[in-house]
Formats: structure tokens, sequence, C-alpha cells
């Protein structure tokens, strides 16, 4: 029984990225309501690199911006709570830094979509600053596209701490 209790967090991020292809294919309804039976059986006070990446991922099945502001908000509680328990080594950690600059992103889209301009570029300033942990990968060059895209509709001028990659022929 032990065994079996050990292995089921480990099975979390799985079947989140297997609600995450749902979602990709079209059925968002549907991943919607087996995000929230995962989050119900998470909990609030569950582990909280399970929490931050399903309420990340929650948050892009919601129809209301507010919701998907309250999830977004969500995520990142609990990314700080992986953060201000010092944990600056292991896996959740780099999850987490490398998440930061994306959580803030849908943050400061959130709160465009809201109306809330100044919290908007609130969160776009701590997406770009976190932005330099990201690697040079498709993931990091598109959330550094997408801040820049951001960036853009929002008046603001990057800052110049790092230049959006370069379109590829």
């Amino acid at each position: 029984m032990e065994r079996q209790g050990q292995a089921a967090p480990d099975a979390v991020p799985t079947r989140i990225g297997q609600v995450v292809m749902l979602h990709h294919a079209g059925d968002r309804e549907e991943a919607r309501q087996r995000f929230l039976d995962l989050w119900a059986e998470i909990g609030e006070h569950g582990d909280p690199l399970h929490r931050c990446t399903l309420a990340h991922y929650l948050a892009d099945t919601q129809d209301d911006p507010a919701d998907e502001l309250a999830w977004d908000l969500r995520a990142l509680t609990a990314a700080e709570e992986i953060t201000d328990a010092g944990t600056t080594s292991g896996e959740g950690a780099l999850v987490v830094r490398a998440l930061y600059p994306s959580l803030h992103l849908n943050l400061a889209a959130d709160y465009d979509r809201l109306g809330h301009r100044d919290a908007a570029r609130a969160h776009l300033r701590r997406a770009r600053g976190a932005a330099t942990a990201l690697t040079d990968d498709p993931y990091g060059e598109g959330v550094r596209a997408a801040i820049s895209r951001l960036e853009s509709r929002l008046g603001e001028d990057g800052g110049g701490t790092w230049a959006p990659p370069r379109q590829r022929p």
C-alpha cells in the first residue's frame, strides 16, 4: 500500500499532460472538467508544483476572463510557495523558474483583457525579467515572442534587456 501511495503523486504530471492533449485537440469542456476533477483530487493544499501546473493549464480552459485570472493567480501563488520554501535546486525549482515568465505573461494578458492596464504592465515587466532564465529552445522563443507581442499591444518598449528571436526563413 505504501508503494502505491508513493506512485500516485508521480502520476499527476502525466495525467495533467493527458488532459492538456485533450484540450489541444479541441475538447475544451471535457478538458476543463477533467482538470477540475484533478484539482479536487489534489486539493488546495496538495503538492505546490502539481497545483501550479494544473492551475496554469486550467486557466486556459476558462470562458470568463475573470475566472482565467483567478486560476492564473492560483498558479502563481503555488509557484511562490515553492520559491518561498527556499527550494533553490531540484526539479521543482527548475520547472518553476521556467514557468515564471509564462505565469506573469498570462497574468498580464488577463489583466489587459479585463482593462487593468497598470496591473498588466506590471506583470509584463515581471515576465520580461523572468524570461532571462529561458533557454533558446522553441518554448523560450515562443514565450519571448508572446511577451514582445503583448509589449507592442500595451505600448511597452521592452526595456532593452533582450531582443525577440529572429524570424526563421
